[in-house]
């Protein structure tokens, strides 16, 4: 919703630069895809790796 009123203020302030931000906003999206993708593969090792290292101390806890 915040994206959606900062372009309608772009817009009415400057509506080239809000078309041209419309117009590139996908390609944007598509070219930083793969970095969310390693990203989300990445905390999920860190997620397992925090898990095997914890294991013990939890075990031993009960």
């Amino acid at each position: 919703m915040f994206t959606f009123i900062a372009w309608l203020i772009l817009f009415i302030v400057c509506w080239p630069l809000a078309i041209l931000a419309l117009v590139l906003y996908p390609v944007f999206w598509i070219l930083t895809l793969p970095f969310r993708l390693v990203g989300i593969a990445v905390d999920g090792v860190f997620g397992l790796l925090k898990g095997i290292i914890l294991l013990p101390g939890k075990l031993l806890q009960r």
